[in-house]
């Protein structure tokens, strides 16, 4: 391949993004940036200053904090991937967690946390050789992407997913939470103000319903190579 290029991967919740975006990643020798994980760590920021909870949203103090939230990934060789660390701790599990997937489309509603994150985001992609996975990767933190992947699966297939990889870490969750979650964070992310989920013009649709993660994967790496010929 000549040069190295951006690939943006969007979609709804529990489509396999980040999946796709890692074993793209490791093939092309790109970086990977997992930005859902930084609105989960603002998320479990909120969640254990008390800012959010069940009816309860402060999100004037949130606002007042995001100067104090500091986010990185370190990359963890016996992992085969980086980890979020929020204000150097490593928060990777606990911003997997059913706790955390319930409240993360509402703050990541706030202008103040995309804002903040997106700048971030764009920032790490500048010298291309990225593949950055999220909601509003093709549309807002890089319109100009040279290869924009949007993914899609049914809500059924999704939840299943998310719920078989929550009971594979050991949590105690029910099918039907998981999907009532999966169908909440669809209506929030398409409907909020600030960047819905919406499919850029130019994204290339992937419904993988039916797919195997090989599959997916020689599909979309003869996208790349499309892309970059």
């Amino acid at each position: 391949m000549s040069s190295k290029i951006t690939i943006a991967i969007d979609g709804f919740s529990s489509t396999g993004k980040s999946t796709l975006a890692k074993q793209l990643a490791s093939q092309l020798g790109y970086v990977y940036v997992d930005t859902g994980a930084m609105y989960r760590a603002i998320t479990l920021f909120a969640m254990q200053n008390g800012y959010i909870a069940d009816g309860f949203f402060d999100k004037e103090s949130l606002r007042h904090s995001l100067p104090y939230i500091r986010l990185q990934f370190q990359f963890k060789p016996e992992l085969g991937f980086a980890v979020m660390i929020l204000n150097d701790v490593d928060v990777e599990k606990e911003i997997r967690s059913i706790e955390v997937s319930s409240f993360v489309s509402k703050v990541a509603e706030l202008a103040e946390v995309r804002q903040k994150l997106v700048e971030q985001q764009q920032e790490m992609g500048k010298n291309k050789g990225i593949v950055m996975d999220g909601r509003d990767i093709g549309t807002v933190v890089f319109p100009d992407a040279e290869l924009k992947i949007y993914m899609t699966a049914s809500a059924a297939t999704r939840a299943q997913r998310r719920y078989d990889e929550l009971v594979a870490k050991g949590d105690s969750v029910s099918y039907d939470e998981v999907f009532n979650n999966v169908v909440e964070r669809d209506y929030i992310d398409t409907h909020r103000d600030n960047s819905p989920l919406i499919k850029a013009a130019d994204a290339i649709e992937i419904d993988n319903s039916n797919m195997t993660r090989e599959e997916q994967l020689a599909l979309v790496l003869d996208l790349v190579q499309k892309a970059n010929s």
